[in-house]
């Protein structure tokens, strides 16, 4: 049975009247014809050595300001003098039901639309894009977080509610497949990838004015080979889960935290790229977009200030024969103690303390960074680099360092990078002092933490979470408001 409710916006002094329909399916309907739409504008260093869719792709300008300025959004919002104006613009923030909107974005949605209803007159679009909401699970997300469940209570609803709550509920699901639905601020310490900026309000748009809304939304996903073998992966495992298999539940939960991590990758990706899944314990240099060179590394310790974080970097050149400034924090952890037990410990190790508290160990085969260090700028001072431990390599648990990444085959590593031949490498490294190469054209590192992952050989693989990162993201999963 079709549920019908009569409702009135006012907007400009003008009474609108209409009916909000709902079908079995808790499908919103709107009963108007359609307007036209408003046109678009469319090592261990830890420190430096040296001083879509086609459519959709034009909407990837910066998400935090967009096209209009705060200023514009409120002078546009007070002269307009709507109920929808009056509501966005007397908050400093807004939620319906006790779900959280984002009203800075539907400042600048609405302000498109002079402040007037949109899904009033636009019902096949908002049945599209709301049918899209109900797939989110086919993502690994929770419709819940993008008010889903009060939605499908929408005859219940005051219109300007339901209203804002349809607009937030497309924008903060069109951002979460963009950029992922965990926010930095809500992710841990060592979790800050994050692809380039998109314009939501703009996405929107363009949806709107697309054929089939909700299928153009959805293409903000990811498109990747590993993001679908995901995707099909988790499928089959739900499958598998409904019937109570315990070992298929958690192989569900396990993929949707990696889709969220998919999310957090830059579309596309570089097509030459250095790759260090810290929990594979591996790097892959990737050249024209094809898998070049494998390694093994050994990565930070499970204690978390030893993590190796997740983030983008570009190496921009190597360091043959550096030294290792050792930060004052290890230094007091770890050098302070074995100088009190033992006098000559700076002498043995070639080291020698610096004036800020830091320590230096001098080049040299024994050095901490071994014989070649990739200088790759970071907050974290994380660096790729040389050890002369070699046997670690063979290790099955190199979860050993303080976050940095050691490198089993740094040599070639840096041929490829320097693209030159390695005994060229070997002849400068054996000269013996420290000279700097830059790189023809310097090359983006990501270094990720994905625990399911397609291999270079199209295997899905799964990992341990040794950091304990997982819970916490499936947990933020589950939200019922992205915001």
């Amino acid at each position: 049975m079709i549920i019908a409710e009569s409702y009135r916006y006012l907007c400009d002094s003008v009474i609108i009247k209409g009916a909000i329909v709902r079908t079995p399916w808790n499908r919103l309907i709107f009963a108007h014809q359609n307007p036209p739409l408003p046109s678009l504008i469319q090592l261990s260093r830890r420190r430096a050595i040296s001083g879509g869719t086609a459519a959709l792709s034009t909407t990837t300008t910066l998400a935090g300001c967009g096209v209009n300025p705060r200023g514009s959004v409120y002078t546009q919002a007070l002269h307009a003098n709507t109920e929808l104006s009056r509501r966005l613009i007397n908050a400093s923030e807004l939620s319906i039901g006790g779900e959280i909107l984002n009203i800075t974005l539907l400042r600048r949605f609405y302000a498109r639309y002079d402040f007037q209803p949109v899904w009033t007159t636009r019902q096949t679009q908002a049945d599209s894009l709301f049918d899209a909401v109900l797939r989110a699970g086919d993502q690994g997300l929770n419709p819940g977080m993008f008010h889903a469940n009060l939605l499908q209570r929408g005859a219940t609803l005051p219109p300007l509610d339901l209203e804002l709550l349809l607009s937030d509920a497309f924008l903060s699901y069109g951002g979460a497949l963009a950029h992922g639905a965990v926010p930095v601020k809500l992710r841990g310490p060592n979790e800050t990838l994050t692809p380039g900026p998109i314009d939501l309000v703009a996405a929107l748009d363009v949806a709107i004015s697309s054929p089939e809304p909700g299928r153009a939304i959805e293409a903000l996903a990811p498109t990747t080979l590993s993001y679908l073998t995901l995707r099909r992966a988790m499928k089959l495992d739900r499958a598998a889960a409904t019937a109570g298999d315990k070992t298929a539940i958690r192989r569900v939960r396990k993929i949707e935290v990696n889709l969220e991590r998919e999310r957090w990758l830059p579309r596309p990706l570089p097509l030459e790229r250095v790759w260090v899944n810290v929990a594979n314990e591996r790097l892959v240099f990737y050249r024209a977009d094809e898998p070049v060179f494998f390694t093994r590394v050994v990565v930070g310790q499970d204690v978390e200030r030893n993590q190796s974080p997740e983030f983008r970097a570009t190496i921009k050149s190597s360091f043959f024969n550096p030294p290792w400034v050792i930060p004052k924090d290890i230094v007091e952890r770890e050098i302070l103690p074995d100088i009190l037990h033992d006098p000559n410990y700076l002498k043995k190790n070639d080291m020698i303390m610096l004036a800020d508290g830091d320590a230096e160990q001098l080049p040299g085969p024994d050095a901490g960074l071994g014989l070649i260090m990739f200088d790759m700028p970071n907050r974290f001072d994380v660096y790729l680099h040389d050890t002369p431990d070699r046997e670690i390599f063979n290790l099955a648990d190199r979860r050993i360092s303080h976050g940095c990444i050691r490198v089993q085959h740094p040599r070639e590593l840096a041929s490829l990078l320097l693209r030159q031949p390695i005994g060229v490498i070997n002849r400068e490294i054996e000269q013996g002092h420290t000279t700097e190469h830059y790189l023809p054209v310097p090359v983006p590192v990501f270094v990720v933490y994905q625990t399911v992952f397609l291999d270079t050989s199209g295997r899905l693989q799964f990992r341990p979470d040794f950091y304990k990162r997982d819970a916490e993201i499936w947990r933020q999963l589950q939200r019922n408001s992205q915001w």
